[in-house]
């Protein structure tokens, strides 16, 4: 006999199958799972800053206190883990870099076409430029209306997911966001990041099931 709590995560599963937002391969999950490699870096407002700097016109820094000053978005949509869980109808909140172009704070070069971002300790997501500045992805502070938990990349994460109805966007696997978030460097070529080394999707489309290599 199924729980309750198992009665209502088959119910939400098969909703979101019926409208199409279940990705083939993954299951929906009630919770939200942490998963990352190495362990969870400190924060010191004092020190933190935020780069956008390689090929782009003008580099920029912002402090903790500044980069929370900039133009701010609330995003909801699903996220897809490559180790097959979803999460459904999540709500985030931060600083768009589509935003941060069309304000004149991002400027890259007319031959930038990846970027890298660069997290604590050295980790590394790369993406195409296109995919950074589509509406899907956004730099967020919050998860639900409450401030990032360390395990989930507090102070500064990357977040990319499928917004319901908009097909039209690329969807890759959570992961193409980076936890612990310090910088994005534009790039005039394509070089993979730590997951995609070690043989993960370049891609990660997740209605493509490109988990891997």
């Amino acid at each position: 006999m199924f729980s309750v709590k198992g009665s209502d995560r088959r119910k939400e599963e098969d909703r979101v199958k019926t409208e199409g937002r279940l990705p083939p391969g993954q299951s929906l999950t009630l919770k939200f799972p942490v998963l990352h490699y190495g362990p969870v870096p400190p924060f010191n407002p004092a020190t933190w800053n935020f780069r956008i700097w390689g090929e782009v016109e003008q580099e920029q820094e912002w402090s903790w206190e500044a980069f929370n000053a900039l133009p701010r978005e609330t995003l909801e949509m699903d996220i897809h883990c490559v180790t097959r869980w979803s999460k459904f109808d999540t709500v985030w909140e931060g600083v768009s870099v589509n935003t941060l172009l069309k304000e004149g704070l991002l400027r890259p070069k007319p031959d930038t076409t990846h970027v890298m971002q660069h997290a604590e300790y050295g980790f590394t997501v790369n993406l195409p430029i296109e995919v950074l500045f589509q509406e899907n992805f956004l730099l967020a502070t919050h998860y639900n209306g409450e401030p990032l938990t360390p395990d989930h990349g507090y102070p500064l994460r990357g977040v990319v997911g499928f917004i319901p109805g908009r097909e039209d966007l690329n969807t890759p696997y959570f992961w193409k966001g980076a936890k612990w978030l310090r910088s994005l460097e534009f790039m005039n070529r394509d070089r993979r990041g730590f997951w995609e080394q070690a043989g993960y999707h370049n891609r990660a489309d997740v209605w493509q099931e490109e988990r891997f290599g």
